[in-house]
């Protein structure tokens, strides 16, 4: 089994930033691309940004110049730089990982359970 921890949420002020990580660890051979979805009250699930194991990076329109992801394979982690947080940007922020975990090369998606991100205007 894997399992994918976020850290990092809380509530700020429009205008300042947040640092997101998250985790993976379990059974684990490697994992190809990762990647940051958010979901607000109401709204479906959307992609923030996403990163291939070669640095091959998407961002969302929205979030494009004041976000960066970034990744650390060694450590199977996931990062999410937040900065000029505005408040459509509250939303629960999930990280994903599609994950190899054994011989046969197969890619499973895995999710973590989320992290609250609140900006107040």
């Amino acid at each position: 089994q894997v399992q994918l921890v976020e850290s990092g949420g809380g509530l700020v002020q429009a205008g300042e930033s947040l640092r997101l990580s998250c985790a993976a660890s379990g059974r684990i051979l490697s994992i190809n691309d990762m990647g940051w979805y958010r979901q607000a009250p109401g709204q479906q699930r959307e992609l923030v940004a996403r990163i291939t194991r070669g640095g091959v990076i998407n961002y969302a329109d929205s979030v494009k110049g004041r976000f960066t992801i970034s990744r650390d394979n060694t450590k199977n982690m996931v990062f999410l730089q937040m900065n000029s947080l505005e408040p459509q940007d509250t939303a629960v922020y999930y990280c994903n990982a599609d994950v190899r975990s054994g011989i046969v090369t197969i890619w499973i998606p895995y999710w973590g359970q989320g992290t609250q991100v609140t900006v107040s205007s």
